[in-house]
C-alpha cells in the first residue's frame, strides 16, 4: 500500500497574512492560505488568463509568467488560458506554483509583488472580471459515495431491508457520465425533455421533467495523467488530484425512474451539471482531513487508506424562487462521503482505466444523518412527502426561475478556505 500524508508548510500558516488588504478579511473565502486557481476575462478583452483568488481580487499568473516573474516547469504553463498545463505537471510543479505565488502575496516577503509596476498590472478586481470553466474537462464520473443518501433512495424505492445493493460497502459505485455539459458557476439550466412514463400513464410520452433536482457534491480533479494498464492503489491515486471544485449534478428525476433499470441513469443526468469556478487545491485543503466513517467490512487491500483522506468541508445549498431572497434548504459535510476521492480513483484505474489531466470525479450527493444535511431534494421533501416552506412558495422539486447556489468552505484559524459558488438557475423547458 502506497503511503500519501501531506505535508504542512509556511503556506498554510495561519498567522500568515498578505499585503492585499481584503485577503486578511477573516470572512473571505480566499486567504493568503488558500490560492484557488481559476481562469478569467478581462473586460473589453477575449483572452483567458489564469489567476488566482486572493481576497476580493485576481492575481493574473499569465501575465506574471510572460513578465518572466513565474517559472514553473520549463516551458509556460499559463499561457493557454486553462490550467490544463499545470495540472498535467509533477506534484513537485504544484507545490513550487503555491510556494512562488504565496511568496509574491505575502505580507513582507522578500519577492513580494508590492509596490511593483507589475503589480497594478497583474491584479485586478474579482467584480472587473468574468469567470469561465477553469479547465477542460476530458471526462466526466459521478461517484455514488455517501452512505446516508444511498440508504435514503434505497428506502424509498426498495424498502429499509433492502436499501443498500451488496456491493455497495465494498467498493465505490459509479457511472460515466457526460463531460460535454459541465458547466460554469452562472451558466442557465434549461429544464430537459426526456421520456416519461408517469403512474397514469399507459404508454411512455416525451415531455419536460417535472421532478428537476439537485445534488449537492464534490469533484476532485485529475491532474497528473496515468497510462493505460497502469493501475494506482488509494495511496498513490490521492498524489494524482490537483484539487477540488463544488458540484451540481442536475437530476430529472422522473426521466430517471422510468430509465435506469438496468443500466443507470442516463438523459435525466446528461442535460448539466455546474462546477464552482476555481479549483481548490489538494495542498490547501491538506489541514482539513479527517477519517473516514467505520467501516461495516473490511476494504480490500487497494482501497486501504494509511492517511486520513476525507475532508472536513462544511457545504450549504440555498433555494431562490424567481424575484424572491435565497432560503438555505440544506447545511451538511463532506466528512459523511464513506469513500474519499482517492479511493474513487483508485477504483476507477483497477481495471487499468487511463485517467487524463482534467477528468472529474464527482463524489455523488453528499448527505449527512440529520434531515437538514440532506443533499437532495429528493430527500429534503422524501419523494414529495414533505414539501419546503421558502417564505411565500413552497418547494418539492425546482419550479422554473428558481436559482440553487452551492457555497462551501473549511473553518481555519483566523481565517476560512472558501469555494465561492456553483449556482445555476433554471430555464423553461425548450418549445
Amino acid at each position: 500500500m502506497s503511503t500519501s500524508v501531506p505535508t504542512l508548510d509556511e503556506t498554510h500558516d495561519p498567522a500568515r497574512r498578505s499585503w492585499v488588504a481584503s485577503a486578511n478579511d477573516a470572512a473571505s473565502d480566499f486567504p493568503l492560505q488558500n490560492l484557488p486557481y481559476g481562469v478569467f476575462t478581462r473586460e473589453g478583452d477575449r483572452a483567458r488568463h489564469v489567476g488566482v483568488a486572493i481576497g476580493d481580487q485576481v492575481l493574473d499568473l499569465t501575465v506574471l509568467e510572460a513578465e518572466g516573474r513565474l517559472t514553473l516547469a520549463g516551458e509556460p504553463v499559463f499561457a493557454t488560458g486553462r490550467l490544463n498545463n499545470l495540472m498535467a505537471q509533477d506534484p513537485v510543479v504544484w507545490q513550487r506554483a503555491r510556494t512562488e505565488i504565496s511568496q509574491l502575496l505575502a505580507e513582507g516577503g522578500a519577492d513580494t509583488l508590492r509596490g511593483t509596476a507589475l503589480a497594478g498590472t497583474a491584479l485586478v478586481a474579482q467584480e472587473a472580471v468574468r469567470l469561465h470553466r477553469p479547465f477542460k474537462v476530458a471526462g466526466y464520473t459521478d461517484f455514488y459515495s455517501s452512505r446516508a443518501h444511498a440508504t435514503n433512495v434505497g428506502t424509498m424505492f426498495r424498502g429499509a431491508a433492502d436499501a443498500l445493493p451488496p456491493n455497495w460497502l465494498h467498493m465505490p459505485i459509479a457511472y460515466n457520465g457526460r463531460a460535454s455539459t459541465v458547466v460554469v458557476s452562472g451558466t442557465p439550466v434549461r429544464r430537459p425533455l426526456g421520456q416519461l412514463m408517469g403512474p397514469g400513464d399507459t404508454a411512455p410520452r416525451v415531455g419536460p421533467s417535472a421532478r428537476l433536482d439537485m445534488e449537492i457534491e464534490l469533484g476532485a480533479v485529475v491532474g497528473t495523467p496515468t497510462r493505460l494498464g497502469t493501475r494506482l492503489d488509494a495511496g498513490a491515486a490521492d498524489r494524482h488530484i490537483f484539487g477540488y471544485v463544488l458540484l451540481n449534478d442536475w437530476s430529472a428525476r422522473d426521466i430517471q425512474v422510468w430509465e435506469y433499470r438496468p443500466l443507470g441513469p442516463f438523459q435525466s443526468k446528461a442535460f448539466a451539471t455546474t462546477i464552482s469556478p476555481w479549483v481548490v487545491t489538494q495542498a490547501a485543503l491538506a489541514p482539513y482531513r479527517v477519517p473516514a466513517p467505520p467501516r461495516e467490512y473490511p476494504l480490500l487491500d487497494y482501497l486501504a487508506e494509511a492517511a486520513p483522506a476525507n475532508l472536513d468541508i462544511h457545504i450549504e445549498a440555498s433555494l431562490a424562487p424567481r424575484g424572491a431572497a435565497p432560503h438555505t434548504i440544506s447545511r451538511t459535510n463532506a466528512r459523511h462521503l464513506y469513500y474519499s476521492a482517492a479511493q474513487q480513483l483508485a477504483h476507477h484505474s483497477l481495471c487499468g482505466c487511463t485517467m487524463e489531466t482534467g477528468d472529474l470525479l464527482g463524489s455523488g450527493t453528499i448527505s449527512g444523518p440529520d434531515p437538514d444535511s440532506f443533499g437532495s431534494l429528493l430527500e429534503l421533501t422524501w419523494n414529495g412527502e414533505r414539501p419546503l416552506t421558502l417564505g411565500e412558495a413552497r418547494r418539492v422539486f425546482l419550479e422554473d426561475g428558481d436559482t440553487l447556489a452551492l457555497t462551501a468552505w473549511c473553518e481555519g484559524r483566523g481565517h476560512r478556505i472558501g469555494f465561492g459558488a456553483a449556482s445555476g438557475t433554471v430555464l423553461r423547458a425548450q418549445d
